[in-house]
């Protein structure tokens, strides 16, 4: 298993001059804590999560640090205070030194990078270009599709995966949808979550539909998107 087995290919992103405002709808619009922020190229330069908004001057949060640590730090700490506090653009407030795995990492890798940096979430890059995200959830789904007995996903698995992501992908009618698509054996497993029973259903047939799909095991549960942090990744 590799990091692209793993990965949801569907990613919430947002641009470096985006202003904060403009990432906290984003996060609020599609019910998630964080997302990559890319670069005019489309290279992954950083990530941006509630935790990056929670010190804000609009809402009287901003950092008061004590002022023997602010002459400790050479005035360093205040001033990065202040702009994580008063900056308008997403590029100014993110966290920069992202980390990313490349496609073919393993999941110790990724576990390793998760708990060493303490991150939720992982960009998974080709060639520097982001190609999906795996998060903490993306793990219990693979381990919730996967018994200790089932060997590693064969190449036939990614191609069936890839081509019902593709599937899938035909019915976006709700953006706010996550997906996480797990294939063993030529068995699909569907997760994630969706506003409503028949968009459920439509795309476990578009899963079937899928030439060489053997069965499709549809865990994707039914939501009401007015449910705040429901589909938090």
């Amino acid at each position: 298993m590799k990091a692209i087995d793993l990965m949801t290919p569907r990613v919430i992103t947002i641009g470096t001059d985006a202003t904060v405002a403009d990432a906290a709808r984003k996060m609020l619009e599609n019910n998630i804590s964080g997302m990559p922020v890319l670069d005019a190229a489309g290279k992954v330069v950083g990530i941006i999560s509630e935790g990056d908004l929670l010190r804000r001057v609009e809402l009287g949060t901003e950092r008061h640090r004590s002022w023997w640590l602010g002459l400790v730090s050479g005035g360093t700490l205040p001033a990065e205070d202040f702009v994580k506090s008063h900056a308008r653009k997403v590029a100014d407030v993110m966290t920069a030194h992202v980390t990313t795995v490349d496609e073919n990492a393993s999941p110790e890798e990724v576990v390793r990078l998760m708990e060493t940096r303490r991150i939720k979430r992982v960009p998974v890059v080709r060639q520097g270009t982001l190609i999906g995200i795996i998060s903490r959830a993306n793990l219990l789904r693979a381990l919730a599709s996967v018994s200790p007995e089932t060997p590693a996903a064969a190449p036939d698995d990614r191609v069936l995966k890839e081509r019902v992501s593709a599937a899938v992908k035909e019915l976006s009618w709700d953006s706010r949808s996550h997906d996480a698509i797990v294939v063993r054996n030529g068995v699909v497993h569907l997760w994630g979550f969706i506003s409503s029973a028949s968009q459920r259903d439509a795309i476990r047939v578009a899963a079937e539909g899928v030439p060489g799909v053997k069965a499709v095991e549809n865990n994707i549960q039914v939501v009401d998107p007015a449910e705040s942090g429901a589909w938090g990744l």
